[in-house]
């Protein structure tokens, strides 16, 4: 900032302006003022708009497949036959129709050589004419074609004929041309499905697929009174028209229990996972750009600092306030759309690194991104850069030109603080924004914005207790004389002390939640689903025969097979209000309102559940009562006390909520939303339930169980696992390639916070050896300043992390976290060596050259 001008009214116009505040742009590059800001901004821009493309371009990609992944342009879904009316509708509007039944049922092989025919459960699936209706249905017809890909279906199977998924084939140890049983019919095996776009994640779907024709659907005698069938009527056509059968079903489906039109909004596919992939991604990114932040008010506060001469020289040569704060503001517009530029830039190629991390998850073909992403990449940057260095660098224009002279300047901290403090309220808003979870976003930005003020007053206070102990006599000894000083030197500078503590504090503290994110919470968040995890759930036991189920399983090791007993009801009341789901706007809780509950009785509190309001009944419960899942609590808007109806086989029992429950969902064991006592239900017609782990090779024992007792349904859920654990997995990659932004900003925070106060300590060694200070009584003082700053923010840094990352894993993740009993001892460790590490510099410059060129430089 050593420009030239030629008069006062030189740099007065606009375009005078904007030639100088280039010209300042150019040479502060050169002299390297500029770099550590810029890094900063780059990455802060990359991470938030990696994430944001990734993002857009899988919203985007979900709404031009959603009619493929439906298989039309709207389903009407039952639990029973639908009404001849919903297709005979459609017709009339000139619509496509076609329907589908799927249901789950035992298919066995049939061996040529009439030896004993394996089994296994089956997801079957029952299609008209003409499905799908929209995107392709992909087989492969001929025994040796081993692709994944095969060719598009052209039509359905031809009757006596089934297609199958690999899954099926190589549990049966069929080939294709083989025959399967199915009720009480033969089907010749005609081909080997690849692609079922519609297929979704329910129970129904997770065994392995067999499709038929809906035509002889019946002639297999499975579709029986009570027979647990999904019944689906697909619909499409042109947009007009859609249009106004949509008007039309939705109001008549309200009429109706168990029918509702299914979107993809419809099928939260495993939605939990998906929202924890989507808050770790999120997660990293707003920490890179929190630690941006911070590098970029330090590194212009020292820019500031650095630049008090000029600006008083350009204010001695007639520049004007206005004229100078104009300059300033444009050299960094310049450099602030420069970087958000080359931010955006990289983001996109991050984002496509990302895609690749996780292409077994997101399809390979998606459209591309809108400019959303780049628009908030760049609004980021801009925000970042002016938000918190202009802050620090506009009272530049404020300063005396006696500055020139003597060593005068202030004002500038109040309108600093405001300023601050607004640049923080428009950051804060666009960390939520980018976050895409209010609770993630206020997390991070009040973690560590709060984070930031608790420091400083712990550091502040720290330090005054610290100079306090060093003027006791013989505090530290006669050897402690470079601790006295050090200690000394950190209370004189005061705030700018405590400002270096927070500075390094946060960068620590970014860093050791990175690590917490990358061990502990992803550790936590495998560990959510147990590897011992039941896979294997019978349902369908009659009274009657849990004692020999339950002595089959004990048997056969499985000991912790609990057999519970399952009482299917509809909710018809709450608080004597009838409940239907025209009673609700939100999805859920109309499907919730519609379908049956399965109530279960016990009086002890499930292992894995935990009350969060009201209290267990236990043992002595007298008078029926409720223990109802938090969850279905919240979007049903149910409250402890209010009255819950059921009716249950055509009787009606009604009872206070008593207390809510939080389920652990990821255990995959037997969990109810509604649990009472067994004195409210035993009476009622039930059916039980067991759920269990079973191992490979142990298939025999559900085999045996099935023979022994036909009527048992038994699900294997060990694929929604293996498809959850891949899931994670992929996320975990995906996450791990985002944590170079965060580590590469981490690190800027910290050399930014140990280089913002090095030119005064600089300033006050080279004082100390004009004074006859040994170059060793000077490195005692500065190692032991360092080691002091290093090991209070370490600490505290340690402390912030510990309680950031329980309180994300709790509220934000939802999972419990066991956090590395060694972490406060990394923290004040890593403090230590980083400040040492950062100071070594300035030490070895102090002491090569002489006092007074140390005290003419700086």
């Amino acid at each position: 900032m050593r420009a030239a001008v030629s008069g006062p009214d030189a740099a007065m116009n606009f375009p005078g302006l904007a030639r100088q505040a280039w010209r300042m742009l150019r040479r502060d590059w050169r002299a390297a003022e500029l770099h550590l800001l810029s890094v900063a901004l780059v990455l802060a821009v990359a991470a938030l708009s990696s994430v944001g493309f990734l993002a857009d371009r899988m919203r985007l990609g979900l709404a031009q497949d959603a009619h493929q992944m439906l298989g039309a342009d709207l389903v009407v879904r039952g639990d029973a036959p639908l009404a001849p009316d919903f297709a005979q509708h459609a017709t009339q509007l000139g619509l496509r129709t076609a329907q589908t039944a799927v249901f789950p049922s035992m298919v066995t092989a049939v061996p040529a050589d009439g030896g004993e025919a394996p089994g296994r459960l089956v997801s079957l699936k029952a299609v008209s004419s003409g499905y799908p209706l929209r995107g392709q249905l992909r087989i492969a017809r001929t025994p040796g074609d081993s692709s994944s890909a095969g060719v598009a279906a052209d039509g359905i199977p031809a009757p006596g004929t089934v297609w199958v998924d690999r899954a099926l084939l190589e549990a049966l140890h069929l080939q294709l041309g083989g025959t399967v049983r199915i009720g009480t019919r033969s089907f010749v095996v005609g081909a080997r499905i690849t692609r079922e776009m519609d297929r979704g994640f329910g129970f129904s779907s997770l065994a392995p697929r067999v499709m038929m024709r809906l035509d002889e659907l019946p002639s297999t005698g499975l579709v029986q009174f009570g027979s647990r069938i999904t019944y689906r009527l697909l619909v499409a056509g042109a947009s007009a028209p859609m249009a106004a059968y949509q008007r039309w079903a939705e109001p008549v489906i309200r009429t109706q229990r168990g029918v509702q039109l299914e979107t993809l909004q419809g099928q939260p596919q495993m939605q939990q996972t998906l929202e924890r992939a989507d808050r770790f991604l999120s997660l990293v990114a707003l920490l890179a750009a929190v630690l941006a932040a911070v590098a970029i008010g330090i590194a212009a506060h020292r820019y500031s600092a650095r630049h008090l001469d000029s600006c008083a020289v350009m204010r001695c040569l007639g520049i004007g306030r206005g004229a100078l704060r104009a300059m300033v503001a444009l050299e960094f517009i310049y450099l602030g759309a420069a970087g958000s530029v080359l931010g955006v830039l990289a983001g996109y190629v991050v984002h496509g690194l990302l895609l690749h991390q996780l292409s077994g998850l997101v399809p390979a073909d998606l459209p591309p991104p809108s400019w959303r992403p780049a628009a908030l990449g760049v609004a980021s940057g801009l925000s970042l850069l002016l938000g918190f260095a202009l802050p620090p660098l506009l009272p530049l224009a404020r300063v005396s030109p006696l500055r020139a002279l003597r060593r005068e300047w202030g004002g500038a901290a109040r309108s600093g603080w405001l300023a601050y403090g607004l640049s923080g309220l428009v950051f804060a808003g666009l960390l939520l924004f980018a976050a895409r979870n209010v609770r993630l976003g206020a997390m991070v930005a009040g973690g560590f914005v709060g984070g930031a003020l608790v420091f400083g007053l712990l550091a502040w206070l720290s330090i005054g207790a610290l100079a306090r102990w060093a003027h006791r006599p013989h505090a530290a000894g006669g050897r402690g004389i470079g601790w006295r000083y050090a200690i000394a030197g950190l209370h004189r500078r005061g705030l700018g002390s405590a400002l270096q503590v927070v500075a390094l504090t946060l960068g620590l503290m970014a860093l050791l939640l990175l690590a917490i994110t990358r061990n502990d919470l992803i550790a936590g968040w495998r560990q959510s689903t147990p590897p011992g995890a039941p896979n294997r759930f019978v349902i369908d036991i009659q009274t009657g025969q849990q004692a020999q189920v339950a002595r089959q399983l004990q048997t056969a090791g499985m000991t912790d097979a609990k057999l519970w007993p399952m009482v299917k009801a509809r909710l018809t009341g709450i608080n004597g209000r009838a409940v239907t789901g025209a009673n609700y706007t939100d999805p859920r809780a109309r499907r919730l309102a519609e379908r049956e509950f399965n109530l279960s009785y016990t009086n002890e509190l499930p292992p894995d559940d935990r009350i969060e309001g009201g209290q267990w009944f236990g043992a002595s419960a007298g008078a029926p009562q409720i223990s109802l899942e938090a969850g279905i609590a919240k979007t049903l808007g149910v409250k402890l006390g209010d009255h819950l109806r059921f009716e249950v086989a055509g009787q009606v029992i009604e009872a206070p909520v008593t207390s809510l429950r939080k389920v652990d969902w990821g255990s995959m064991r037997v969990n109810f939303f509604v649990l009472m006592p067994p004195s409210a239900l035993q009476d009622f017609p039930a059916t039980w339930i067991t759920a269990f782990h079973l191992a490979p090779g142990q298939q025999h024992i559900v085999d045996n169980l099935l023979r022994a007792m036909p009527n048992l349904t038994v699900i294997d859920t060990g694929a929604l696992l293996d498809k959850v654990q891949h899931v994670v997995n992929q996320v975990i990659d995906a996450v791990q390639s985002l944590f170079v932004f965060t580590l590469a900003a981490g690190l800027l925070v910290l050399y930014a916070a140990l280089s913002g106060t090095r030119d005064e300590r600089m300033r006050e060694s080279g004082v100390l050896r004009a004074l006859g200070a040994s170059a060793r009584q000077i490195g005692a003082i500065h190692r032991a300043e360092l080691v002091t700053v290093g090991a209070l923010a370490g600490l505290l840094a340690a402390a912030g992390a510990a309680l950031l990352g329980w309180l994300l894993a709790r509220e934000v993740f939802d999972f419990s976290l066991a956090l590395n009993p060694w972490l406060v001892l990394v923290g004040v460790g890593g403090g230590i060596l980083c400040a040492l590490a950062g100071g070594w510099s300035g030490l070895r410059t102090v002491l090569r050259q002489s006092a007074l060129r140390t005290l003419r430089e700086i």
